[in-house]
């Protein structure tokens, strides 16, 4: 039997069609549109590695195995790439100071586990229990403090090279508004490689060690140590993972037609088991990657077909020791000003979460946890108990869970939920009546 069954006649996908996760066109057409993917995962993948200081090729390795046992786990029902996730950017780099790569491994591969764990509770119990313990005021407070945490990073990128950078944020900016369909998706991608030509023009880039390197040769690969004192860095990760999964299973199945509910848990499993893969031999953490739901809603090729062949291809490109240095040229200037725009893109979309989820923040729960925890996130609050050391991202995490569950229940208690009026806090529907 065929995994895939191909889509009409393999060439042209009629008006209102789309190509299904199950079908696919012709291989010459799904290769192409494969290749696709590949670049549509390129720059966010890349940047966390070149950020962190972590093999991008190592990297690239563990995002196409990912992918790989995603769609086998998912039996064929979810297109996605995993490609590497921002929300580790922040701990990877307090524990790789204190500890090293491996110290940060360690925790990428608890973060795995515990999303794997996650998912089985999903798959076998549901996912209405995240809602109640994880309410969207506590998602997106957990994603925007992740996401304006890194700023003070971003700025340090900057700072070496202001003009370099200047150029990579304006030619993202501009990308974006100047292009329709996949290009103008992809406008992290250009803005780097603007930057990149700006950097070489301006002699801020070594090919040294490119030249030095072989052209085929396996990723470096670098085992784990696990240091409780960091652990704590790691754990709101997995909020950030569950969210990110749980919407691109959504968006999906919105595109597709198709409910995809069943699958969830199988979907949360899968990317927690390549994210322990990754933290076992030295890549980043994996998320489902919101780039390549742009060139399914561009090309309407919905087909995991596509997906096996980007992973085929992120493979390859991995095995070449002097691709992945090539990538290690990527000169700081260039990464800050990518940053500037996708750390902003983290934190903003936290805000996204709420506005989707209709947040109302004229209830003083919702708007009390979200105020106290970005500041915690924010300001990189710090508290260390002998041996643990907790930082702005879990410290905040932690008090947008505690802050909104205590404040919940005491005001169902004491029935104190509904805000006293005043102008400030009256509807703009009232307002207007």
């Amino acid at each position: 039997m065929a995994i895939w069954t191909v889509h009409g006649d393999g060439v042209r996908v009629g008006p209102g069609e789309v190509v299904g996760p199950r079908e696919r066109l012709s291989w010459p057409r799904t290769i192409g549109i494969g290749s696709q993917h590949v670049v549509a995962m390129f720059g966010a993948t890349f940047l966390v590695p070149l950020i962190t200081g972590f093999p991008p090729s190592t990297t690239l390795f563990f995002s196409a195995v990912g992918t790989v046992l995603f769609l086998v786990i998912t039996r064929n029902r979810v297109p996605s790439y995993l490609g590497s996730s921002f929300a580790f950017i922040a701990p990877i780099g307090a524990a790789t100071q204190v500890g090293g790569m491996s110290a940060a491994l360690g925790g990428i591969l608890v973060v795995g586990v515990l999303l794997a764990l996650v998912g089985l509770l999903v798959h076998f119990a549901g996912s209405r229990w995240i809602d109640v313990v994880m309410p969207p005021i506590v998602t997106g407070t957990v994603v925007a403090l992740i996401g304006f945490n890194l700023a003070p990073s971003a700025w340090s990128n900057v700072a070496t090279a202001p003009a370099t950078a200047l150029v990579t944020i304006a030619v993202v900016v501009l990308v974006t508004v100047l292009f329709r369909g996949i290009l103008g998706r992809l406008a992290i991608l250009v803005g780097v490689l603007a930057g990149y030509v700006v950097a070489v023009l301006r002699d801020e880039v070594d090919f040294t060690r490119v030249g030095e390197a072989d052209l085929f040769g396996l990723p470096t690969f670098t085992a784990p140590s696990f240091d409780l004192s960091l652990l704590g860095l790691f754990v709101p990760v997995v909020i950030v993972l569950v969210a990110e999964n749980i919407g691109h299973v959504k968006s999906v199945a919105a595109m597709t037609g198709e409910n995809l509910d069943d699958v969830t848990g199988r979907a949360l499993l899968a990317d927690g088991l390549a994210t322990t893969l990754a933290g076992a031999g030295g890549g980043s953490g994996t998320t489902t990657y919101a780039e390549n739901i742009g060139v399914m809603a561009a090309t309407r090729v919905y087909s995991t077909a596509a997906y096996g062949v980007a992973a085929a291809v992120a493979l390859l490109l991995s095995m070449s020791p002097k691709f992945g240095e090539l990538i290690n040229t990527v000169p700081a200037g260039v990464l800050g000003g990518a940053a500037t725009v996708l750390y902003g893109m983290i934190g903003v979309l936290g805000a996204r979460i709420w506005v989707q989820a209709k947040v109302d923040f004229s209830d003083p729960v919702n708007l009390t946890t979200a105020a106290i925890a970005l500041i915690v996130g924010i300001a990189n609050y710090t508290w260390v108990a002998g041996d643990l050391r907790f930082e702005g991202i879990a410290l905040g995490t932690a008090a947008a869970l505690g802050v909104y569950h205590v404040m919940r229940a005491l005001a169902r208690w004491r029935g104190t939920s509904a805000e006293p009026a005043s102008p400030a806090s009256v509807p703009d529907a009232a307002r207007e009546a």
